[in-house]
């Protein structure tokens, strides 16, 4: 089933976006001739769609005004003997109404109108042709003008002699670059009257033969001989079919395009094939979250995290006779700048030499990973975005571990401390009712009756129980404060290694991602823009 074209529309979207796309990545050279082909296409469709501008272009004596003498039943371009002859480009109407501002967008004063019969009206109305300056000119404003107009019309009549039909310049430099222009082209063999009657047969075949190598397969190709009028009713024919349709216009923007777009897509394949554009390989993110938890110091900082809440839980869960004893030790998290603040920084040293080359070698080398397959320009344009916020790293990982690595403190820490301080004040009112005791005793006062329980009197129970339960309590929280800290430890190490994959995320892979989405869009563009 054959494939619906595009529509002309879609086409210089897609042109217009690819080359957005391809800004800073594809030459700039590139990048504006696509710019130019959607500027180009804009003006053309503001213009008379009505008539087809087709340029008759050749070499020096190759006979292009007597062919368009010829095509216009009257003399109306001069035919010059010394060389070079044509200076300015001049235009033959049929049908001017409405062709003034098209040939003044094509910069063309010099104008013949055909007054053509009833006959031909309807199917040579709407014909411009123009009558180019010989392209291998000596004077450069001849050869300027023909590459100015030639990159312009609607139709290209390339005209050849049969002495210079295979000359490498033409070939060369216009023929080859229409490769993608065959609905837009027809190759004009003058002056076969030159020739005997088997050599005409044999140079068109030669011709045909040529432009095939320069990817012209299928474009018409006349023999005709604007003295004798050889050939010349077919030529007539085919123009009038070609301005019959309206469609030249058309086709020749949408080659435009498409030669445009595959000069930006250059050795990439295209949107469909295999492109290399795999993504950021996951093995590559691995190793450079590792890298940078080393930068981090998160090893360090994990192991502070368990260290603070041992600390922390024998400060506020210890028993209170020895508890301030602890409080003479420094915190391990405020010694390294772990705590809650506005200004979010720590007092970790920075990574060392060999840690900041590890992490250069790690985003290097998930850059090249993620470009592996990605033709150049682009795939120096991954590699960059890899790097592009690398410098960003070392301050978002300070404070993504300032806030990260801050506990809080556990809910049983406040009843283990008031039980702790009960437990305390039952010892001291122990031993201040002994003391008592013994004041009266030392007096030889009466003692009071003092309460027992068992056998041990209150005031003993007291004392020693509070001591005992003490301690005892101390031991039990130093045990949980333990298994709390290797807790507190993991959650920190989990908390650390997440948010080190979010900036490594954030900083490195997404820019890579966002290169390598802009590349295949680039592609899908350049595919919609170049189809046939």
């Amino acid at each position: 089933m054959r494939r619906r074209r595009r529509p002309l529309d879609d086409r210089i979207t897609a042109l217009a976006q690819a080359a957005d796309l391809a800004e800073g990545r594809v030459d700039p050279a590139l990048v504006g001739r696509a710019r130019e082909v959607v500027a180009r296409a804009g003006a053309r469709r503001g213009l008379s769609l009505r008539h087809t501008v087709a340029a008759v272009a050749g070499a020096t004596g190759s006979g292009k005004s007597s062919l368009v003498n010829a095509l216009a039943g009257a003399e109306l371009v001069e035919v010059g003997v010394t060389r070079p002859t044509t200076a300015k480009a001049q235009a033959v109407v049929w049908g001017p109404e409405g062709s003034g501002p098209l040939l003044d967008w094509l910069d063309v004063p010099l104008r013949h109108t055909v007054g053509a019969s009833v006959a031909d009206a309807e199917e040579q109305s709407g014909l411009i042709l123009l009558d180019l300056p010989d392209h291998d000119s000596i004077m450069l404003s001849h050869r300027l003008e023909v590459d100015r107009l030639v990159a312009v019309v609607d139709l290209l009549i390339w005209v050849l002699d049969p002495q210079k039909y295979a000359d490498a310049a033409v070939h060369e430099r216009y023929l080859r670059p229409l490769a993608r222009h065959r609905d837009v082209v027809i190759v004009v063999l003058n002056q076969i009257d030159r020739l005997p009657g088997p050599a005409v047969s044999r140079c068109l075949a030669h011709l045909r033969r040529l432009l095939a190598a320069d990817g012209l397969t299928d474009v018409p190709v006349l023999g005709v001989s604007a003295r004798t009028g050889e050939g010349m009713a077919e030529l007539q024919a085919l123009l009038n079919e070609r301005v019959t349709r309206r469609t030249a216009w058309a086709a020749r923007l949408a080659a435009d395009a498409a030669t445009a777009a595959l000069a930006l897509r250059g050795h990439a394949p295209p949107a469909g094939a295999a492109s290399g554009a795999a993504g950021v390989p996951r093995a590559r993110v691995g190793a450079l979250v590792r890298a940078l938890e080393q930068a981090a110091a998160v090893p360090v900082v994990v192991n502070a995290v368990a260290k603070a809440h041992r600390h922390r839980s024998a400060t506020a869960t210890g028993w209170p006779v020895t508890r301030w004893l602890r409080r003479l030790r420094p915190d391990p998290l405020r010694r390294l700048g772990l705590t809650r603040s506005p200004a979010g920084r720590t007092s970790l040293p920075p990574a060392t030499s060999v840690q900041v080359a590890a992490v250069d070698a790690a985003v290097r080398e998930l850059g090249a990973a993620a470009a592996d397959g990605v033709p150049e320009p682009w795939a120096t344009a991954v590699r960059h975005a890899a790097r592009s916020r690398e410098g960003e790293l070392a301050d978002a990982l300070d404070r993504m571990v300032a806030v990260s690595a801050e506990t809080r403190a556990p809910r049983w820490w406040r009843a283990a401390g008031a039980l702790q301080w009960l437990l305390a004040g039952a010892m001291l009112l122990g031993a201040l009712w002994l003391l008592g005791l013994f004041v009266l005793d030392w007096l030889r006062l009466p003692p009071p009756p003092t309460p027992t329980a068992g056998e041990l009197p209150w005031p003993t129970v007291l004392l020693l129980g509070g001591a005992v339960l003490g301690v005892l309590v101390a031991l039990l929280c130093r045990l949980a404060s333990w298994f709390g800290g290797w807790r507190r430890a993991r959650k920190a190490a989990r908390a650390l290694r997440a948010g080190v994959e979010r900036i490594a995320g954030e900083l490195v892979v997404e820019p890579i991602e966002a290169e390598l989405r802009r590349y295949r869009r680039f592609l899908e563009q350049v595919e919609v823009a170049a189809a046939r």
